[in-house]
């Protein structure tokens, strides 16, 4: 069974663009993805709970990734956990400051319900950072959850037209 997942990518501790790359180097290092494509790199504003440190505001860089894979998703889950400490990821509390942040964001056309791990990823209709360069890659792709059924791009030029997401850079060198 090969499946097409869908990963999310970012960084808000310097240096951002570095800790993806090197997320980027240990997801095609593991053997566990083959065809690794990757979106355009975005800066967005730092999601943050109301009672959020003001030293928690800076910005994100972020980036979608697709490629397939014949593992499980909580296999894959399990191997991007150890990525994200292998990276130097600290604990800082909800939402708070991330060396790396490795998400899961779709397993091919199957939903997958486990009590850490649901996907689709349920919030992500509703976040630019992950729309936006998710259109990149797939640009028809729908969240099967979504009544409206919008399309990935279609969704991020909703996003462009009235959020602060700024492309920061052009898409990393595909795998060969």
């Amino acid at each position: 069974m090969n499946i097409s997942v869908l990963i999310g990518l970012g960084s808000n501790c310097e240096p951002r663009e570095d800790y993806l790359h090197q997320a980027i180097a240990a997801l095609r290092y593991c053997g566990a993805l083959q065809r690794i494509r990757c979106s355009s790199i975005y800066e967005t504003p730092a999601l943050l709970p109301p009672d959020a440190p003001a030293d928690w505001n800076m910005p994100y860089l972020n980036m979608v990734i697709e490629a397939r894979t014949e593992e499980a998703a909580e296999t894959l889950l399990r191997m991007t956990q150890a990525m994200e400490q292998s990276l130097g990821r600290q604990t800082r509390g909800h939402w708070g400051p991330r060396e790396i942040d490795i998400d899961w964001l779709a397993y091919g056309e199957m939903p997958v319900a486990l009590p850490h791990l649901i996907l689709p990823h349920p919030h992500m209709l509703g976040r630019e950072f992950v729309m936006v360069p998710l259109a990149d890659l797939c640009p028809d792709w729908r969240h099967p959850n979504d009544l409206s059924q919008r399309t990935a791009a279609q969704y991020a030029e909703m996003f462009r037209a009235s959020s602060a997401i700024r492309h920061w850079s052009t898409p990393i060198a595909e795998e060969k």
